[in-house]
C-alpha cells in the first residue's frame, strides 16, 4: 500500500507535488504553515499508517471549527472532476490566484486547476495587498483570470479602493466557505466585482454549486423538511466530486457517505424563478435549530438578520440552566444587548438574543470562517466585552 507524503502548504514544491499527484504520483496532504497547527494534523493524519484509498490523490484536513477536525480523502477522479466543471461553468481555462490557505480545500484546487490546466500560478497574501495590478497578471488573449476568496476578505476589502480596484480585473472571483452578506455582495458587484457565490465543502472537492445551480455531474436532493419552523431539507449531493472517506475513520465514512452520494448537515430549499433554473439556497445547519426556552430558534436565521447590521456579526447558542440554550449575538459595533434586541424587532422575541459578545475583531479559522468553537469559550472566558439579559 502506499504511503501519505505530507509537506507545508507555502511550500514552493507544493505545485509540482500536485502536478506529480495528477499524474499518479504519491497521494499529498498539505499542512498548515502554522507549527502548532501543523503538528495537530499531522497527528490526525498519521502519515506512517498506509493509505486503504487505491486513488487516494489529496487529504485535506478539515477546519474543525464546529467540530472534531478529519482528514478528507478526495482521489484523482474527483479532484479531476471538480477542475474540469469549474472551468467549464467559468467558460474556460484561466489562470488563478491564490489567496486563501492551500491546507485547506479551497486554496489546494486553486493550486490544482492551475496545474491542470497548465496556465500560471500567482500566490499573494491573504490580506491581499501584493494583489496584482494589469501588468501582473498574465493577460494573454487567450486566458482568464480567477481566483477565490472568503466573505471575510472580501468584506475587508471594500474598504481599499486600491485593492477593488485589481478585483475587478478579474474574470471571476469565487467566493465560498461562509454565507455572505447580500450588502457586501451587492457593494462588491456595484464596484465591478464579477462575484460567483459557491457552496460545497472538503468533502465534494471544494464548490460544486456556483450561484445556487450544482455544477455539470452534481445532482443535489433534499429530505424531508427538517424541523417544521425551521423549514428547508437535508442536503445530500451525490457525483464524481464527492470524497472517498475519513482519513482512518470508517466509522464516521459510514454516517455520512453512502456509494457517491454525501449526506450533509446542510438545510437548503430551492427557490423558484420564472426566468432561470431553481437556485439551491443554504438556510442553515441541521445544528443550528436550537431549543431556547421551550421554543426552537434557528440560529442561521437569526445571525442572517443580525448581518443587516453588522455584516461581520455571528450568532452561537451555549447551554444554558435557564434557558436550555442561550442565545449569544457577537458583534464587532457600539452597541448594547438591549439597544440591540430592539434593533432586531423583525425576530420572534424567542430568538432574540439573551447575550452579547463585543470585540472589534471576532475568531476565524485560517480558512476565514467563523470561529464558532472560540466564541462559545469566549462566553466563559475571553477578551470580549459580555452582556447578559
Amino acid at each position: 500500500m502506499s504511503r501519505l507524503r505530507t509537506l507545508p502548504a507555502d511550500d514552493p514544491g507544493l505545485a509540482a507535488a500536485v502536478a506529480r499527484m495528477l499524474d499518479g504520483g504519491p497521494a499529498i496532504a498539505p499542512l498548515p504553515a502554522d507549527p502548532g497547527a501543523a503538528t495537530a494534523t499531522l497527528a490526525m493524519l498519521r502519515p506512517d499508517e498506509p493509505l486503504v484509498e487505491t486513488d487516494a490523490g489529496l487529504v485535506v484536513g478539515t477546519s474543525g471549527s464546529t467540530g472534531e477536525p478529519k482528514g478528507v480523502v478526495l482521489s484523482r477522479a474527483a479532484i479531476r472532476a471538480g477542475v474540469a466543471a469549474t472551468h467549464a461553468r467559468l467558460g474556460g481555462t484561466g489562470n488563478w490566484t491564490l489567496a486563501v490557505p492551500a491546507h485547506y480545500v479551497a486554496g489546494i484546487l486553486v493550486v490544482a486547476r492551475a496545474v491542470a490546466a497548465g496556465t500560471s500560478l500567482f500566490a499573494v497574501d491573504a490580506d491581499l495587498h501584493d494583489l496584482p495590478d494589469q501588468s501582473g497578471l498574465d493577460t494573454g488573449s487567450s486566458e482568464r483570470n480567477y481566483l477565490s476568496l472568503v466573505p471575510t476578505q472580501l468584506v475587508r476589502a471594500l474598504d481599499r479602493p486600491d485593492v477593488l480596484s485589481r478585483l475587478a480585473r478579474y474574470d471571476a472571483i469565487l467566493l465560498g466557505g461562509a454565507a455572505a452578506d447580500p450588502g457586501v455582495l451587492a457593494h462588491a458587484r456595484a464596484a465591478g466585482l464579477t462575484i460567483i457565490t459557491t457552496y460545497g465543502m472538503s468533502e465534494t472537492s471544494g464548490g460544486c454549486v456556483y450561484d445556487g445551480v450544482p455544477l455539470d455531474g452534481v445532482t443535489i436532493d433534499l429530505h424531508g423538511r427538517g424541523d417544521p419552523e425551521a423549514g428547508g431539507g437535508r442536503v445530500s449531493i451525490t457525483g464524481p466530486v464527492v470524497f472517498s472517506g475519513y482519513r482512518l475513520r470508517p466509522d464516521l465514512t459510514a454516517k455520512v457517505l453512502d456509494g457517491a452520494t454525501l449526506h450533509t448537515r446542510d438545510r437548503a430549499r430551492w427557490d423558484g424563478s420564472e426566468s432561470g433554473p431553481s437556485r439551491l439556497e443554504i438556510l442553515g445547519r441541521i445544528d443550528d435549530v436550537v431549543v431556547s426556552g421551550g421554543v426552537n430558534v434557528d440560529l442561521a436565521a437569526v445571525e442572517k438578520v443580525l448581518k443587516e447590521l453588522d455584516p461581520q456579526g455571528a450568532v452561537v447558542g451555549v447551554r444554558d440552566p435557564e434557558w436550555g440554550t442561550r442565545i449569544i449575538a457577537a458583534v464587532t459595533i457600539p452597541t448594547t444587548l438591549p439597544e440591540l434586541r430592539a434593533r432586531l424587532h423583525t425576530l420572534e422575541p424567542a430568538a432574540k438574543p439573551l447575550g452579547l459578545l463585543r470585540h472589534p475583531r471576532l475568531p476565524h479559522t485560517s480558512s476565514g470562517k467563523i470561529d464558532r468553537q472560540e466564541l462559545i469559550a469566549w462566553w466563559t472566558a475571553g477578551p470580549a466585552e459580555k452582556e447578559v439579559l
